[in-house]
């Protein structure tokens, strides 16, 4: 089952951005890119703030799945384009981008992103 786990964005001051996330929303960074993206946390999802001037790509979201060749194939079925992949296969953040029929852009990945756990929200946490 694919679970929701990363929402990127672009922006012009990455630091500046990612303390509003920290001191507003209480978020924890997961992992830095020096002067390229600021990955934060909640605990259960990821937010990549990303440079504007050096990210590549546009605002999108992604999918932690448990099979990249079952979730493609039926991608494809429905009209789904693949776009793109970035990252390192062995590692973390490794993501194949696609593009919905509308053209929206969206990410997959069988490993996840820094700060993104692919445990469900537990039954007490999700009454509060």
């Amino acid at each position: 089952m694919a679970k929701l786990r990363h929402i990127a964005i672009r922006v012009k001051d990455v630091e500046a951005s990612a303390r509003f996330y920290e001191k507003i929303f209480g978020m924890t960074r997961a992992f830095e890119n020096k002067d390229r993206a600021i990955y934060l946390s909640d605990g259960l999802m990821n937010l990549a703030i990303l440079n504007s001037a050096t990210a590549q790509g546009e605002n999108h979201f992604g999918f932690r799945v448990d099979d990249f060749g079952a979730v493609e194939a039926a991608l494809t079925e429905a009209g789904a384009t693949y776009d793109s992949e970035l990252g390192d296969p062995a590692g973390m953040n490794y993501e194949r981008k696609w593009r919905d029929p509308e053209g929206n852009l969206f990410d997959v990945s069988e490993k996840g992103w820094y700060g993104a756990l692919d445990e469900p929200i537990a039954e007490g946490a999700a009454a509060r």
